[in-house]
């Protein structure tokens, strides 16, 4: 008789832009080989050094229309003027093999995801103070003012839902930041709701056990 397999458990990545998000899940899932990204979606064009199926699925608009027709996104967004989705289909069969899902996406696809995906976890990263956001998102001075003060406000909007979240990681130190990552990764994975599929065998013996 075959062991069941453990459900694995989908986690919903947020930050505002210049929160270092994207440098952090790429850790994690260096970090851990039960540990996957999920590949989006999208109408825009390919740019230089992207490649189909490793950035993202590059697909047409008439043929992401014909997805949402079928719905078969678990979450999606037009951002200016281009389509970014999430395979329900995908996310859900990688879930049922046991490995672990991120999904690295803005409040409202966190929010859409929810509603279908009630028992996801929630991860919202910030960094540690306004000014550092500023710094950040200024670069090197080679922006425009208003692209730099469009980009704050927009992460001032992101942070807004930040309590809709189960966890907050403040990205003060890259390293410290991605032990709290991992930290959580752990602890979802020790909850009883998996121990009890992983090591049924084992509980089912102490439970019968008479000492002897």
């Amino acid at each position: 008789m075959s062991q069941p397999v453990e459900k694995g458990t989908l986690y919903v990545i947020s930050a505002p832009s210049g929160a270092g998000k994207t440098s952090l899940v790429g850790e994690m899932v260096k970090a851990d080989d039960r540990l996957g990204v999920s590949i989006s979606h999208t109408t825009r064009p390919m740019r230089p050094g992207e490649q189909d199926g490793v950035n993202y699925h590059f697909v047409s608009r008439e043929q992401f229309e014909a997805m949402i027709l079928r719905d078969e996104f678990l979450e999606h967004a037009d951002v200016f003027g281009n389509y970014y989705g999430t395979s329900q289909t995908w996310v859900e069969q990688t879930l049922a093999r046991g490995e672990d899902v991120i999904l690295e996406i803005d409040w409202q696809g966190a929010a859409q995801v929810r509603r279908l995906l009630p028992e996801c976890v929630g991860i919202f990263i910030v960094p540690p103070s306004a000014a550092v956001l500023r710094e950040r998102l200024t670069g090197r001075g080679t922006d425009a003012r208003e692209v730099v003060e469009r980009r704050l406000a927009e992460a001032a909007e992101e942070c807004r839902h930040a309590l809709e979240f189960d966890y907050l990681v403040v990205n003060d130190d890259f390293a410290h930041a991605l032990d709290q990552l991992m930290s959580i990764v752990t602890s979802q994975r020790l909850r009883m709701a998996r121990q009890e599929v992983h090591h049924a065998a084992l509980l089912s013996e102490l439970m019968s056990s008479d000492g002897h």
